[in-house]
């Protein structure tokens, strides 16, 4: 089982730890519930090292990632960030990553950590035409994600810096406590927060500097999982995989047909004009009782299955249960309409809704 640089200082903590993708990760310090309000309420510290980067460098760099992802890197202006993804020729998608424009020619690219192999292999199948270095640094970074209302301040009061200007979606240097580090303004939680490049060496370091402010403490994955689910965010195995395209997992927008060829292209264009095999919808339910991944959903009385639940909670900030699922393509379910989930055996009343359930307030 592989670990991150962190792994003792979460044994210190008295951490509980779960198999992520051949790691060993954090679920939870304590209580799920408090860990996910820290991070609605002040701030959480996420240990994400686990995550992948890769960086692409050269004079081709940005035309070969235009042709490599499904998105239009080639416009993203240097210290911003794009969500993407990168698909096969079939149109699947292999992973979604982050991309970040360090530099004209010099880009970095942030992976889930299952994917790292597969990104690599197909980043490197995809450059024999282009003037590029592909490097993997997954090795060199450990990487946190301090998300909250209170991880601005916090941030910089450690390191000087005025941080109100910095726009979501971008990345900018800082340095904490002599380390250099780089600060993007990302997340996965629907919360205000950082993502924190560290060099692995001043992993610990960095840690125990920032788990030691009054407004900060440590959160694992359970709550990482409720807070990204109330935010509408996909994960991928769950709403995202080789056999789902952009279309079927709400993320048409992402790509850009006006950029000329890219891998994938034309499974993308041909499944543009056909009714999805599913679509991916938002559902909120009654009571307390949780429809959770694989659960099946139904029509009211229905007695075959028009689908099911890809990540399912009771959440924590609403109180209500919510779920993402993939139902039938071929219905046409509006923003009310009435479902049903079995959760073990009983019918639970379920109504479509627009995604996030959950929005921060600006």
């Amino acid at each position: 089982m592989l670990t991150t640089p962190l792994f003792a200082e979460h044994e210190k903590l008295g951490a509980s730890f779960t198999d992520f993708g051949g790691w060993s990760m954090p679920v939870r310090y304590g209580s799920d519930l408090e860990e996910h309000h820290q991070v609605r309420n002040s701030a959480g510290l996420f240990d994400i090292s686990h995550m992948a980067e890769i960086r692409v460098c050269g004079e081709d760099a940005a035309a070969y990632l235009d042709f490599s992802l499904v998105s239009k890197l080639s416009e993203l202006e240097v210290s911003r960030a794009k969500y993407t993804l990168i698909c096969n020729e079939e149109g699947g998608a292999i992973d979604d990553l982050i991309v970040y424009r360090m530099a004209e020619d010099e880009f970095l690219i942030v992976a889930n950590a299952a994917n790292r192999h597969a990104v690599v292999v197909a980043l490197l199948d995809r450059q024999d035409r282009f003037e590029v270095e592909i490097t993997d640094e997954s090795d060199d970074f450990a990487l946190l994600a301090l998300q909250g209302p209170k991880s601005e301040s916090v941030l910089e009061a450690l390191t000087g810096m005025e941080l109100g200007a910095a726009k979501y979606y971008s990345i900018l240097a800082a340095e904490l406590d002599g380390v250099e580090i780089l600060l993007a303004r990302t997340g996965y939680t629907g919360e205000d927060g950082f993502e924190i490049f560290v060099p692995e060496e001043h992993a610990v370091s960095v840690w125990q500097r920032l788990i030691a402010e009054s407004d900060v403490k440590p959160a694992g994955l359970a709550a990482r999982d409720t807070l990204r689910l109330e935010a509408g965010m996909p994960l991928y195995g769950h709403e995202l995989n080789l056999d789902v395209s952009p279309f079927e997992a709400n993320l048409a927008k992402v790509i850009r047909f006006d950029k000329g060829g890219f891998v994938g292209r034309e499974a993308l264009e041909e499944k543009s004009g056909l009714t999805p095999e599913f679509r991916l919808y938002g559902l909120k339910g009654e009571g307390k009782r949780a429809a959770r991944a694989e659960y099946e959903i139904y029509l009211p009385g229905g007695t075959e299955p028009i689908g099911q639940v890809t990540s399912g909670a009771l959440s924590p900030t609403l109180g209500y249960p919510v779920a993402m699922a993939f139902l039938d393509g071929t219905l046409v379910l509006d923003v009310g309409t009435k479902l049903e989930a079995d959760v073990r055996g009983t019918r639970i009343s379920y109504e479509v809704v627009k995604l996030p359930f959950y929005k921060r307030g600006r």
